[in-house]
């Protein structure tokens, strides 16, 4: 594992041990599925904890976040899951992410990624905690997002002068497609030979590529790679869904 990943996963379990009853401490996401890019990728951490969330428990995960202070910490994403909850699809669990703490469900699809790969950093393995998605549970989930979620978004035209829409709304869509046709879940890493199979605009994925592998971007002004995102995201999440 990178250095700087290792360090801050240490602090960071040390700091939340203290914190909250913790059962156990999962990594999904890229870091587990071996597609890790240290200062690119966020970290995906998912904590058990052995009773429901208190008040002084907000308190405390927000204090355990705010004073870590090392290299990444700003890409270390956690969601925190009562034991008692863990069976409910629809709960709203506490989740730091992106300098904020709030609530927000984890997802089938999330959940379908830690039984089928999950890095243990602390704790049994999911399989002893977590209940299993069903396929058809996994595929209502990812008909939803795309429908009321993805595609609503690509409606609106400012947001996708960002790079966080571009990036995660091709990706995502590509991933999505492959899991409604196929029924399994891939990686970021095999979603861009899955978007040049959808006809993908091939200046957007470089651009995406660039910044995700440190490869050479392309020349692409924001607003001609927002126009061109947008509508293949509204092309392929309808094809998709058809």
């Amino acid at each position: 594992m990178h250095a700087a990943t290792e360090r801050l996963l240490k602090d960071f379990q040390e700091g939340v041990e203290s914190a909250v009853p913790l059962v156990a401490l999962w990594a999904h996401g890229s870091l587990a599925g071996g597609d890790y890019q240290p200062g690119r990728s966020d970290l995906d951490l998912i904590a058990v904890m052995d009773t429901p969330a208190t008040m002084d428990h907000w308190r405390r995960i927000k204090a355990v976040h705010r004073r870590l202070r090392l290299p990444l910490a700003e890409q270390l994403h956690c969601s925190y899951l009562a034991r008692q909850e863990l069976d409910d699809l629809s709960a709203e669990h506490i989740t730091w992410a992106f300098g904020e703490i709030f609530r927000r469900p984890v997802t089938a699809v999330t959940r379908r990624e830690l039984h089928e790969g999950a890095m243990v950093l602390f704790g049994p393995p999911p399989d002893g905690l977590l209940p299993p998605v069903s396929d058809e549970e996994l595929t209502r989930f990812v008909r939803t997002d795309l429908r009321d979620f993805w595609l609503v978004k690509a409606q609106q035209r400012r947001r996708w002068l960002k790079d966080i829409w571009v990036d995660l709304g091709m990706l995502t869509v590509a991933r999505a497609t492959v899991t409604l046709r196929e029924g399994r879940l891939i990686s970021k890493r095999e979603a861009f030979d899955v978007l040049a199979e959808l006809g993908a605009p091939e200046t957007v994925v470089a651009d995406i590529r660039a910044r995700r592998y440190g490869t050479r971007p392309p020349v692409l002004s924001r607003f001609r790679r927002a126009r061109l995102a947008r509508a293949f995201v509204r092309s392929a999440i309808r094809r998709a869904l058809a």
